[in-house]
């Protein structure tokens, strides 16, 4: 969990409980206690394995500890609709929690400079909800080298130039969105939508598109 996820949060007025790996189950049980999760996934990849597919590209470290207790974490939100912002890996996981697939390998997305500096053009897809494509911004850093592919019951909202998916949204939750990049170093727009989306400022007007 990076400092600047936190310190956006918190200036968007959230208090903020983190959660370490262990017991998965616990962990989903404490979402009925909260208003509202952000995934954020970190230095690790996703086994093929857990969207029913063998290891065909590269596969660099994977973390299962992390990695079955954020999809509990996901899938138990998704049930609950509850305001959920996954980041980066994080995304990766709201996609696969949902029945998704992911891109084993993309040329091209790992960031060569500063993360605080965008990498790569995005565009909004047409049809996405105003509220959301509000917070897209036309640019992104980037730090992945896995994908979403296969979208389950998302929607994308965003695309960078070459065609991969950068951003989604659950049209049949009130605010369950997914960003490819990390914009705890760029912008507060994203948490402050999570915040406002929590607090019932957010949310029908998220869905379905409008």
């Amino acid at each position: 969990m990076g400092e600047a996820v936190v310190e956006r949060l918190r200036a968007a007025g959230a208090v903020v409980v983190l959660l370490a790996p262990g017991d998965a189950e616990g962990a989903a049980a404490i979402l009925g206690r909260v208003d509202a999760m952000v995934i954020t996934g970190g230095a690790f990849d996703i086994h093929p394995r857990h969207y029913g597919q063998a290891v065909t590209g590269r596969l660099d470290r994977t973390d299962e500890d992390r990695t079955t207790l954020e999809l509990a974490l996901a899938r138990e939100a998704i049930r609950r609709d509850l305001p959920t912002l996954g980041i980066c890996g994080g995304m990766q996981v709201l996609a696969v929690a949902a029945g998704g697939s992911l891109r084993q390998h993309v040329d091209g997305h790992e960031q060569a400079t500063d993360p605080v500096e965008p990498w790569h053009a995005l565009r909004v897809e047409v049809g996405a909800p105003e509220v959301l494509a509000s917070c897209v911004g036309d640019a992104s850093n980037s730090t992945h080298h896995q994908a979403v592919d296969g979208l389950g019951g998302f929607r994308v909202l965003a695309r960078a130039p070459d065609g991969v998916v950068e951003a989604i949204w659950h049209p049949e939750r009130r605010f369950c969105v997914g960003v490819q990049g990390h914009p705890e170093y760029r912008s507060g727009a994203w948490f402050t939508a999570l915040v406002e989306s929590a607090a019932g400022n957010v949310g029908a007007e998220a869905r379905g598109g409008g």
